[in-house]
């Protein structure tokens, strides 16, 4: 008999989980990147199709590696960003993520952290690959973009200590 407790997930989440949207690689993307580590499971990548001249996602999909919660974060996010210009994807967070998708247990949290995460990283590697920087992105990482690394770097420490 298991002692563990099963989360409570939202309805969307587990359906998200179950069907995810925009889910597998995209061939033609114009920037990938990716947030988590694979010592832990958690890891998302997250392709962009972008409308050079309008700079607007044209088209947005994921991989996922990890759980329910990993998965439904990583496709809602891409139904929240298609169609945004970059400034306004920019601007999501991962409580937007998480109250879009009917919240997540605190546990949790940390898949829509890598959601934004995996999103931040593409817009900047996206300027930093045309060569340009807009006004409105920050010259240092967010505190989004310095929790990703945190947990990251945490993870990697923790797999080579403990020898996973």
């Amino acid at each position: 008999m298991s002692t563990r407790i099963p989360l409570p997930y939202s309805p969307k989440v587990l359906e998200l989980f179950r069907n995810p949207k925009n889910a597998g690689k995209m061939e033609d993307a114009d920037i990938k990147a990716t947030a988590g580590s694979p010592a832990c499971g958690d890891m998302i990548t997250l392709y962009l199709k972008i409308d050079k001249d309008r700079e607007v996602i044209e088209k947005a999909s994921f991989e996922s590696y990890g759980c329910a919660a990993n998965i439904a974060a990583a496709s809602i996010l891409t139904e929240m960003i298609i169609g945004k210009k970059l400034e306004d994807a920019w601007k999501i967070t991962w409580k937007d993520i998480s109250d879009e998708l009917g919240g997540l247990p605190a546990i949790k949290y940390h898949c829509s952290i890598l959601a934004v995460g995996a999103l931040k990283r593409a817009i900047r590697m996206y300027y930093k690959k045309i060569g340009k920087k807009p006004k409105w992105l920050p010259e240092k990482e967010t505190r989004e973009e310095l929790q990703v690394l945190e947990e990251e770097k945490m993870i990697e420490y923790l797999y080579k200590k403990f020898k996973i």
